[in-house]
């Protein structure tokens, strides 16, 4: 039995497993300790129960989920209500070196992949699939490409990405929050900004109805003026929907007196659509197409998922700057680089959440990993494909 939900009951249901998710992280100290995001616990209980159900004959559930791009552009529009230019001026060399690790991030996820696919005596191009088509790609890469790597004669390439594309966004939010809780707790490190860190995070407290209001308007004009810029954008090259509202957002903050930004109100908004966004995406993981992955593809994901959690413990964390900053980006660059930038973002909310908020990581990282990110990857992999 299919069980289809409307767009008002999978909001609903996905409010009601963020809920759990977040009584879980609450409750279990691991969870706690190592920053997991509550949208993620709570979407891997439903994630099992809907595995469950489904080989157990009982039901399937298929979900309206038009409203999930709705919140992502409400979050989006908020990191770029963010972005102060000054921070930006600050943050300038962390975009290079990152962009830079990115490009590296890229090429030795692929040589991995393919290498273990020619060990197993498949097609090297069928490796791409769970290279940094699927990793640093996401469900929307995957499905861009597979299509063009089956019509190279790779068999099955679509299913193979999208189930490592689904893999990627568990274990990316997976490994994120231990690799930054680690290095935060071995190098006693602090968020620079003390107000901030006093609060907890990014300082949501003392709200008022007339501040949520001109927040609520700003967010919904920079929207919609950056869903205009996108279009024009699009006729450039493609790019993520949300990046003309993020890039609107930017300008119109930095036009805006200090004191006309709304920043808690902006914050608050943002936190609830990132949140929002994540349970209604971890409602759509369909657990069995992991199942249905050979071997050689499952010795692939691990192999990426260990080649991830290395560069970000060695090598992000370092170059980056060893500092409270670059302890959240490297969480943030697990979100991205096994999954999507909004697993990046709530990576990075779960850790300010505890430790302080960080104002660069939270504008360098989904500027990387939103625009420069798929550029990088898209020119990478098709170079691959026309060299074999």
């Amino acid at each position: 039995m299919i069980i289809t939900l409307d767009m008002y009951q999978s909001t609903g249901l996905a409010a009601l497993f963020l809920l759990i998710g977040q009584c879980l992280v609450r409750r279990i100290r691991i969870l706690s300790a190592y920053c997991i995001p509550g949208p993620v616990v709570g979407g891997l209980v439903f994630a099992f129960l809907h595995l469950i159900l489904r080989q157990c004959g009982i039901a399937e559930f298929s979900f309206d989920t038009n409203i999930q791009e709705f919140f992502m552009m409400i979050f989006f529009t908020t990191v770029g209500l963010m972005a102060d230019f000054s921070i930006l001026k600050n943050g300038g060399r962390k975009i290079v070196v990152l962009t830079l690790l990115v490009a590296l991030t890229c090429v030795l996820q692929n040589a991995t992949s393919m290498g273990l696919a020619t060990l197993f005596g498949l097609d090297p191009k069928l490796g791409l699939c769970c290279g940094s088509v699927s990793m640093l790609g996401g469900h929307g890469t995957s499905a861009a490409f597979g299509p063009l790597l089956e019509s190279k004669g790779v068999s099955g390439a679509t299913v193979v990405a999208i189930a490592s594309a689904t893999f990627g966004l568990i274990a990316g939010c997976l490994i994120g929050g231990p690799l930054a809780s680690r290095r935060i707790r071995l190098g006693r490190l602090r968020c620079s900004d003390a107000p901030l860190c006093a609060e907890g995070g990014k300082g949501t407290d003392s709200l008022d109805a007339q501040g949520l209001i001109k927040a609520s308007i700003i967010i919904f004009i920079c929207m919609a003026i950056g869903s205009v810029a996108s279009m024009f954008l699009e006729r450039i090259m493609t790019f993520p929907k949300y990046i003309g509202s993020l890039l609107v957002g930017t300008i119109v903050v930095n036009l805006l007196p200090r004191d006309r930004r709304c920043k808690k109100e902006v914050n608050a908004i943002g936190t609830v659509s990132l949140m929002i966004f994540l349970s209604l995406a971890m409602l759509g993981l369909r657990l069995w197409e992991l199942a249905n992955l050979a071997l050689p593809m499952m010795a692939m994901l691990a192999a990426q998922t260990v080649l991830v959690a290395c560069l970000a413990y060695f090598i992000i964390f370092r170059y980056l700057g060893r500092d409270y900053d670059s302890a959240v980006m490297t969480a943030g660059f697990c979100g991205f680089a096994m999954g999507a930038t909004p697993n990046a973002m709530a990576n990075m909310e779960s850790i300010c959440s505890k430790h302080g908020y960080s104002e660069i990581a939270f504008l360098v990282v989904p500027l990387v990993g939103a625009l420069f990110c798929d550029i990088i990857n898209a020119s990478i992999i098709t170079a691959l494909i026309n060299l074999f």
